[in-house]
């Protein structure tokens, strides 16, 4: 289990949006660079950066704020916003970026994911983000008629990562994971699912961190971090319990026979 802090970015600034809003902004930091070093020295293993401009343009707009974060941090970096071409891809893993998350072209032309996926291994996630049930694109400014399991499936054999699920009704509210939506796409694909959109307190992270979670390979949090609702230290050190006692599980279920740890 990973959590990802977020940096969404807007005009070049770190923002949260509530649901998806652009006119709900809320600006956290005017430098997104500084803001990801302190995530970095907080003790987080991975980034998650959105260009949110990027999104709705279709074309990264926040570049020069990019370069900054992946000059100030050494752990890695997801990035995902107006990617929806090869060469955006070539440019961003050129430059650094750990994986690419790719969403709306998900929708819109699946071919150019799997392309990616198999020129790229392990670097491409898809992003799908869900408004009652239907997967949103261009910047969760629409919404298709595509389902997010079935949209999953479609990538069962590519490839792909990961997928990033968010439930837009949430994002940006501190109401919590969607934890059964959530869990029923994890169920339906083989890809890792990462959570996102809600995530509120350190109760929530305790949450991810029960038996029936166990097939989520991350979750996002933003706005509970930057409110400070929830602690770094604390949500870290619950997840680093939880998987020293996982460890210990297998290492006993081995002895006993019954099953071998995953390498």
């Amino acid at each position: 289990m990973i959590l990802f802090p977020a940096i969404d970015l807007k005009e070049g600034r770190c923002v949260r949006l509530v649901q998806g809003d652009m006119a709900q902004a809320i600006v956290f930091s005017d430098d997104p660079a500084a803001q990801a070093g302190t995530f970095e020295e907080q003790g987080f293993s991975w980034l998650h950066v959105v260009d949110l401009d990027g999104a709705f343009a279709g074309a990264p707009m926040n570049a020069a704020a990019v370069d900054a974060i992946l000059a100030a941090v050494t752990i890695p970096v997801q990035l995902g916003g107006g990617i929806r071409e090869m060469r955006t891809v070539e440019g961003w893993l050129a430059k650094g970026v750990s994986r690419v998350i790719i969403g709306t072209a998900a929708v819109k032309d699946p071919t150019f994911v799997r392309e990616a996926a198999r020129r790229f291994p392990g670097k491409i996630a898809v992003g799908i983000d869900a408004k009652d049930g239907r997967v949103a694109v261009e910047g969760w400014a629409k919404t298709s008629t595509v389902t997010a399991e079935e949209l999953g499936r479609r990538f069962e054999d590519a490839g792909v990562a990961a997928i990033i699920y968010t439930d837009i009704a949430r994002d940006g509210i501190l109401k919590g994971l969607n934890i059964p939506m959530t869990l029923s796409l994890a169920q339906a694909v083989k890809i890792p699912v990462i959570a996102s959109g809600g995530l509120a307190s350190i109760e929530d992270v305790h949450r991810i961190l029960e038996p029936d979670c166990a097939g989520l390979a991350g979750a996002i949090t933003g706005r509970a971090l930057y409110d400070g609702r929830i602690d770094p230290k604390e949500a870290l050190a619950a997840i680093a319990r939880a998987k020293a006692a996982q460890g210990k599980s297998a290492q006993g279920k081995s002895a006993h026979g019954k099953s071998q740890p995953m390498a």
